[in-house]
């Protein structure tokens, strides 16, 4: 077995001070380090514009099947009912699984993907429950406190094209009729399973 010393090697070395960065990563002691609760995250880099698609720069786009989630890591394009996306003025996207994570993330944009702010934001989409057809997340209407559970297994924000088809839902599974300008951080904190991540 090589002594303790040998691990200063030029290999040894790049491990130990990478292993060192990690377990240090929050400032905390290693003893302090718990290893499942979501404090080391890695989020993708948001998809770039490709020209030969033959779709305009902002408008809404295919998900692709590898897309992960920015905020919570999953993958958009398993809950197309529920899906959601983030256009920015350089033509990049992100994909989201749900509506809570898309206000999620327009509230904390640095946070997730520290290349880009709030004001890099061209346009974002979410899509209609029912139909499945993608519309402008300002344009939409959101039902809060249905009975309904999203991607998560829990409370979410279905989306619908028109205030009679959200009322539509809620007359079959309560809840509230809301819009983009509702959505607070503090009305979506109770909603996110994201509390714990610290970008």
């Amino acid at each position: 077995m090589p002594r303790p010393s040998r691990l200063l090697s030029s290999g040894g070395l790049t491990i130990a001070f990478t292993t060192s960065l990690l377990l240090f990563a929050d400032g905390q002691p290693a003893r302090d380090i718990d290893p499942f609760n979501n404090t080391l995250c890695i989020v993708a880099p948001a998809t770039p514009y490709d020209p030969a698609s033959g779709l305009p720069m902002y408008a809404p786009r295919p998900i692709p099947a590898d897309a992960r989630c920015p905020v919570c890591g999953m993958y958009p394009a398993r809950y197309p009912r529920w899906a959601a996306q983030i256009i920015f003025k350089d033509g990049a996207a992100h994909y989201f699984d749900s509506p809570v994570n898309l206000f999620d993330f327009l509230h904390k944009v640095d946070r997730y993907d520290r290349r880009y702010t709030r004001a890099d934001v061209a346009v974002s989409y979410v899509r209609d429950l029912a139909s499945g057809r993608w519309i402008e997340a300002g344009q939409a209407h959101f039902v809060h406190g249905s009975d309904v559970a999203g991607p998560m297994r829990n409370a979410d924000l279905p989306a619908f094209a028109s205030r009679a088809a959200a009322d539509a839902f809620i007359r079959l599974h309560r809840g509230t009729v809301l819009t983009a300008s509702d959505m607070t951080p503090q009305l979506l904190a109770p909603l996110s399973r994201n509390g714990r991540h610290r970008h």
